[in-house]
């Protein structure tokens, strides 16, 4: 018997080549579209896969009703309907393999998977024959590496060289697949021919009927309008997609400085603002990474942490330094959005905002706060700092504060300032300082103030009022410095210069009185010896009183006059207090006072002239006990500090009131019925031959403390300073 191969219509054969065509356009469209975006992704895969299935059994298709039609085989639905299927299913695993990574190696596996579908079809074609068929095994691997060839190349163009240019890649890559499986059939139809009985022995075209035409126009029509259906259904629904997404990077491109790098870090895509920012061009930004516009600011470790949390997936927002082509650097609020699949981030979109202006503003202002720190930690240090609201309620102090008045903080936050008022400023003092700060200036001035322990101690104070947009004052800054030790030291020399004026006036005087008190007293007591009347020797004895009185007082003048040399010797302190309080013991149980010694040493030795020290202790207690006509009492306390001792002598009597506080210690000024106030002149000089201070603190109706400080250490040439 003789056979021919079969010949296919022309008409037929364009029509499947166009259907061929169209599929595999359709097919590398459906497939672009599946790896660009996330929705849609099941069914864009399998119309590309189908797409590409049907490409491949197209021409199938037509030999297998030109077997049917030549009288070969007979038409089977199941096999054609088997063949589909298997174009299909080979086709998609080798396009999951190529949408999972588009690299060399998955392309060669997917062009092997095409062939492979290709090779299958043709098969199934010779399967509607119970006929042997011969072949050259040489020629038919020739053909299927060509065929392989082909779609390899086809793909490598698309997917491998795709940052090219897509658009007009993807008509070139559609030709050379369209081509390879029109090639691949008529190759493979030379070398496995199918017989055909022929009358004159040679491979004649098989003529199709009107309706085999007709079939095959109606079957081309449906599968090329369910391709374009499908693809226009899926088109319009991402053609919404893409014009929501162009829209929001519209927005983005105005507002934002956008850039998009693949999942190495490498620059895909930058907008206008990106360029206009950093002062590059997209040609020179395409193809690097963001070390490009690294400022070297930031640390390693701060990208090292950037890169884990956008390769989990996370987004990553942050302030980034970078620096433009000119070297100037600019600061952006960055946000870094990682795009997945497959769980692992295939792109990221950094979208970022200029914030340089924000950045220098706050650089400026942590450059002042920084400076204000700096003068508030210096102010702390060597000032007494408190804040009060407009009604003068504490709301802030420092340590020193806390310090010097002996209040915890919490104590005195929400007090007034009356809390630490001594009482020696009158009501006019403090409403001509209030009506200063409320004028909107600086009030300065120094006040006592009276610690928790009920010391005092005097400030040099500054008061800033601080005013709102209104015009109001709504807080006052009030800066302070201990001056206690200058003020003391000023009260000492006080009573210096007016010990020097009394001893000037006791020079010129004391001698002149003492000689006619001489005469008056001789005088006197002469007339006693003769006189019989005791009237008038009453008298007598009243003058002779009066005489050694004021001969008394001229002592004391001459005793201030000149310089009296001490009898210094190491002495027990508190020795010298038990002995004087025992002397006054008598006195004072009269007067109702107690008596008392607080002293947790048994020794303190001091160089002094106990006789002098006695002669002061006992001015001071006797002066407390007349402080207290209705009984009281008296407490005597010495205590180390550093290198002196101090001695208080504290009195519960009817104290005294700033304006005779001031006066204490001046020639012929007492508080008492009855003396000349030389007593405490004489008890200062004393005190100061010794190179101590008297300090002296009183307050009304609650008694009066005089302290003494004396030197521990020795004194050398401890003589009375002029």
């Amino acid at each position: 018997m003789e056979h021919s191969i079969v010949a296919l219509n022309p008409i037929l054969f364009m029509i499947a080549a166009l259907l061929i065509i169209m599929a595999c356009y359709t097919a590398l469209d459906l497939l672009t579209t599946f790896l660009s975006v996330e929705k849609y992704k099941r069914l864009l895969f399998i119309g590309s896969s189908c797409s590409m299935g049907v490409a491949l059994w197209t021409l199938n298709l037509v030999i297998i009703f030109t077997l049917d039609n030549s009288g070969v085989a007979s038409y089977n639905f199941s096999t054609i309907l088997f063949s589909l299927l298997l174009a299909i299913s080979l086709s998609a695993v080798g396009l999951l393999a190529i949408s999972y990574k588009t690299e060399l190696l998955q392309i060669i596996f997917c062009s092997f998977m095409l062939t492979l579908a290709l090779l299958s079809n043709y098969m199934m074609s010779i399967l509607t024959i119970n006929h042997s068929v011969q072949y050259n095994p040489y020629l038919l691997v020739s053909t299927l590496l060509i065929i392989f060839s082909i779609f390899a190349t086809a793909l490598a163009i698309f997917f491998y060289f795709k940052r090219v240019s897509q658009s007009s890649l993807k008509p070139l890559s559609t030709l050379m697949m369209g081509g390879a499986i029109i090639e691949g059939y008529y190759l493979l139809l030379r070398v496995i021919p199918i017989p055909v009985d022929g009358k004159d022995g040679r491979g004649d075209f098989v003529q199709l009927t009107p309706f085999m035409l007709y079939l095959v126009c109606v079957v081309s029509l449906f599968i090329l309008a369910s391709l374009i259906g499908s693809s226009t259904i899926v088109g319009r629904r991402l053609a919404k997609s893409d014009n929501t997404v162009n829209d929001i990077r519209h927005a983005l491109d105005q507002s934002a400085i956008v850039a998009i790098t693949d999942a190495k870090g490498t620059i895909t895509y930058v907008n206008e603002k990106f360029m206009e920012i950093s002062q590059y061009e997209e040609q020179e930004l395409i193809g690097t990474n963001h070390s490009i516009i690294n400022s070297g600011y930031h640390s390693r470790e701060f990208f090292t942490d950037l890169w884990v949390t956008i390769g989990q997936g996370q987004t990553w927002n942050g302030e980034i330094c970078n620096r433009t082509k000119t070297g100037d650097t600019y600061w952006v609020d960055t946000t870094i959005v990682p795009f997945m699949k497959k769980g692992k981030p295939y792109q990221y979109i950094s979208i970022c905002s200029n914030i340089s202006r924000r950045k220098k503003a706050e650089y400026d202002l942590m450059g002042s706060i920084q400076e204000l720190e700096d003068m508030h930690y210096a102010i702390d240090q060597s000032s007494i700092v408190a804040i009060t609201d407009a009604k003068g309620v504490i709301i802030d102090v420092n340590e020193k504060f806390s310090e010097i008045s002996g209040y915890d903080r919490n104590e005195l936050i929400g007090q007034t300032h009356r809390l630490v008022n001594s009482g020696l400023h009158s009501k006019e003092f403090f409403e001509e300082m209030w009506r200063t700060i409320h004028d909107r200036k600086v009030w300065k001035g120094e006040i006592r103030n009276k610690a928790k322990d009920g010391s005092f101690y005097w400030v040099d104070t500054t008061i800033v009022p601080f005013f709102g947009v209104n015009g109001k004052p709504f807080q006052f800054l009030s800066i302070r410095y201990d001056i206690t030790e200058r003020k003391q030291t000023e009260e000492m020399l006080h009573r210096q210069d007016k010990l020097a004026a009394v001893g000037q006036l006791a020079a010129g005087v004391a001698h002149e009185i003492r000689n006619p008190l001489t005469s008056m007293k001789g005088y006197t007591e002469y007339l006693q010896l003769d006189e019989t009347d005791e009237t008038r020797l009453e008298y007598l004895e009243i003058i002779l009183d009066e005489i050694h009185r004021v001969n008394e007082i001229v002592e004391e003048f001459l005793q201030l006059a000149k310089p009296q040399s001490l009898n210094l010797e190491t002495k027990n302190i508190v020795k010298i207090i038990e002995n004087v309080l025992s002397l006054t013991e008598f006195d004072a149980r009269k007067k109702h006072v107690s008596l008392k010694l607080v002293c947790i040493h048994e020794e303190i030795l001091v160089n002094c002239d106990e006789n002098r020290i006695k002669q002061v202790f006992l001015n001071f207690i006797n002066n407390g006990m007349e402080a207290m006509p209705g009984g009281g009492a008296i407490k005597v306390m010495a205590e180390r500090k550093e290198e002196n001792v101090q001695i208080s002598i504290i009195d519960t009597g009817m104290g005294m009131p700033p304006e005779q506080l001031r006066k204490l210690g001046e020639p012929f000024f007492t508080t008492k019925k009855s003396g000349n106030g030389l007593g405490l002149m004489i008890s200062f000089k004393i005190i100061e031959n010794h190179l101590g201070k008297v300090f002296v603190e009183s307050e009304v109706n609650k008694g009066t403390v005089f302290k003494i400080v004396l030197p521990i250490k020795p004194v050398k040439n401890a003589w009375p300073r002029k």
